[in-house]
């Protein structure tokens, strides 16, 4: 069990960012593959996707303008066990992905995610205003682990309004 392979190019509409690999993803290789975690049924209900997407499925989504990456690589059963290093190299290989590939939005799943990135604290949902990335948009979603207690019609709705952002941005 290892990382698992970023999908990621450049011309994303939005790059998705996770804390880390659940064990189940390091297991198969693929992204938000943990049974629990509600990723595709979020976006599908967002409106991101038109269909309910498999994990196994996670590459296909480049072709939506979709791609993944995570702070940190390695997989771990709860985002409490990834330590201040790894937190501290992810956040440096994530900021040079970002600058390389300039993707239109990435979307942090998880506010935590963005405060480890970004160094702020006590972040809104949505768009953030200055994006550590000039000329990246920075929007700051809720994780879709299912140790989350949002409602997940909730979450659903901020990410309707990742939706409404991208489709508002010039092609």
């Amino acid at each position: 069990m290892g990382a698992i392979p970023d999908h990621i190019r450049e011309g994303l509409d939005i790059l998705f960012v996770g804390y880390n690999p659940s064990i189940r993803s390091g297991e198969t290789g693929h992204h938000y593959a943990n049974p629990n975690n509600r990723f595709y049924t979020i976006l599908h209900q967002a409106g991101l996707t038109p269909r309910k997407y498999r994990p196994e499925e996670d590459a296909t989504l480049l072709e939506l303008g979709y791609g993944f990456t995570n702070i940190v690589a390695r997989p771990t059963r709860t985002a409490a066990e990834i330590t201040k290093e790894e937190y501290a190299e992810g956040r440096d290989i994530l900021r040079a992905k970002i600058a390389r590939f300039r993707p239109k939005v990435v979307c942090f799943v998880g506010k935590g995610v963005y405060e480890e990135y970004s160094g702020r604290r006590n972040v809104n949902w949505g768009v953030q205003e200055e994006p550590v990335i000039p000329g990246v948009i920075e929007f700051v979603a809720p994780s879709s682990s299912g140790l989350v207690r949002m409602k997940l019609s909730d979450v659903a709705a901020i990410f309707r309004d990742l939706k409404e952002l991208v489709e508002s941005i010039p092609k």
